[in-house]
């Protein structure tokens, strides 16, 4: 790339319009990666109630033991950015790429919107729920398809406290024209650096930049504990006249990545528009009491035989081809489909118990 030398050099770059992160502060932030690539993270399996029985032996049931089911997390975003500033450019510009300068204008122009993105991109594909609609969103609707999204959370016994609703500004436009939405000018001017803008259900309203958020994805409501996005490395340096260099060399590696937590994944809640043209949501792999699964037509199919969910447990099992015959009796199968280049939203999970 061509370096400029212009006679004047205006001395304020013209520095793209960015924003701090939507995500961060947003997710669970209680699992430790320190001196760890993988967490394992195990959930009890509870048992079912028996009736109490007043007479013999066993009156409380036949005792079972304890079982778990194991999700493992490991990260793999490993980024790194290295550019020089030579001195007699930076003089020749007067001054204008100072080393600090550049340095946060890389992250605040690269590194933050590279990780949003990854992370929303996260959310929404590993998400609980993942709801395609092919009615596109109007004024009229808004407000009833968000609540459908709560409705799912409450059902699943999802506490209020701790949600929030990520829109895109084409999004917020419909929802803020609702009498519904709440618009508190205080709290938006407050929170603007993280795009609150509001509230709606008792939710915070965070408006997330287009180009941060996946593409066809109407708008999510993620409550903060169903998801963790750590940042193991987050390592910039300034390196004055290194060797073979008279001036700059500028540095940074930054590790991390984003999960959703099986255990409390039906806390995110996924509306994808699925209008002719745009996105989809697979349909789910076909299941049979004999242990068969018929894998959709061009996908790929994860399962498990010990009732666990195959979107997140370590015991699942990878098919690309339809297959009978799996487990044996008293098994629950369960079974998902989903495409490997993230084409498409993966479908919802299937289940049968095995005879």
């Amino acid at each position: 790339m061509a370096i400029y030398l212009h006679d004047k050099f205006a001395p304020k770059v013209a520095e793209v319009f960015v924003r701090e992160s939507f995500a961060d502060g947003r997710l669970n932030d209680q699992y430790s990666f320190s001196g760890a690539k993988t967490v394992k993270i195990s959930t009890i399996v509870t048992v079912p109630l028996n009736d109490y029985n007043r007479q013999g032996l066993n009156r409380y049931g036949s005792p079972e033991e304890v079982q778990d089911t194991v999700q493992e997390l490991t990260m793999s975003q490993d980024k790194s950015f290295t550019m020089t500033i030579d001195k007699g450019n930076n003089l020749d510009q007067n001054g204008t790429k100072g080393a600090a300068k550049v340095l946060a204008l890389e992250i605040k122009e690269r590194v933050v919107p590279e990780k949003d993105k990854y992370t929303f991109s996260r959310l929404a594909s590993m998400a609980g729920s993942i709801v395609g609609n092919a009615t596109p969103l109007s004024k009229s609707n808004i407000c009833e398809r968000i609540s459908e999204g709560t409705h799912v959370l409450d059902d699943a016994e999802v506490p209020e406290s701790g949600r929030t609703l990520f829109v895109t500004p084409a999004v917020y436009k419909l929802l803020r024209l609702s009498d519904e939405f709440i618009k508190n000018e205080a709290l938006g001017r407050k929170a603007l650096a993280k795009g609150q803008v509001g509230e709606y259900d008792n939710m915070p309203v965070v408006k997330v930049i287009s180009s941060r958020f996946p593409k066809n994805v109407n708008f999510m409501i993620v409550h903060k504990s169903a998801a963790t996005a750590p940042s193991k490395i987050a390592d910039t340096k300034i390196h004055t006249d290194p060797p073979g260099l008279s001036g700059n060399l500028l540095e940074g590696r930054f590790y991390y990545d984003c999960f959703v937590i099986g255990a409390k994944a039906n806390g995110i809640y996924v509306e994808v528009d699925t209008s002719s043209g745009n996105g989809s949501v697979l349909t789910a792999p076909s299941l049979t009491a004999a242990g068969a699964v018929t894998v959709p037509s061009g996908s790929t199919v994860k399962y498990t035989l010990d009732g666990s969910d195959p979107r997140y447990s370590a015991s699942s099992i990878q098919i690309t081809a339809s297959t009978s015959g799996l487990g044996q009796a008293g098994d629950v199968l369960k079974a998902y489909a989903f495409l490997p280049d993230g084409s498409a939203f993966p479908s919802p999970v299937a289940q049968v118990n095995r005879s």
